[in-house]
């Protein structure tokens, strides 16, 4: 019988090195998560089927480092493919109207600026949608399955 309350295990993708291990040292400090991290979209897809994941956080400009690499929104379009009910936040430096359209268009579950605030409001995003699966979860008769 599986736990009740099982960690939620999470992939960060995001070629910057110093926010990448900001995000995994915040999400260190609550048990519930699991994070696995990946500076490129190719790592993060190659490890897809292997770790299968609960949710993803994806940056927007992930071909920073290496020119050739897939950015954000061609991981995005990759991971949707593999598994579409897959839920992925985005992530950028850029407060723009049309990123956020864009990044919602290709699948994204939200949109969060990297700043101070970006872990409330990526851990607030993750409890909402785990709040929304357990109840729609329990209204189907599976019961409660997922933790938060």
């Amino acid at each position: 019988m599986p736990p009740l309350n099982p960690k939620i295990n999470i992939f960060l993708v995001d070629d910057d090195a110093v926010f990448l291990q900001w995000l995994k040292i915040e999400f260190a400090e609550h048990p519930v998560y699991h994070v696995k991290t990946f500076a490129t979209g190719e790592l993060c897809i190659a490890n897809l089927e292997k770790e299968n994941p609960d949710l993803i956080i994806l940056d927007y400009n992930l071909n920073g480092l290496e020119k050739k690499a897939m950015n954000g929104l061609q991981t995005l379009c990759q991971i949707k493919i593999c598994k579409p009910n897959l839920p992925v936040i985005m992530l950028t430096s850029r407060d723009k109207i049309e990123v956020a359209v864009n990044c919602m268009q290709y699948g994204a579950l939200d949109y969060v600026v990297k700043s101070t605030t970006a872990f409330m409001r990526i851990e607030k995003n993750i409890h909402a949608f785990f709040q929304l699966r357990n109840m729609e979860k329990e209204e189907s008769g599976y019961g409660e399955l997922c933790p938060v």
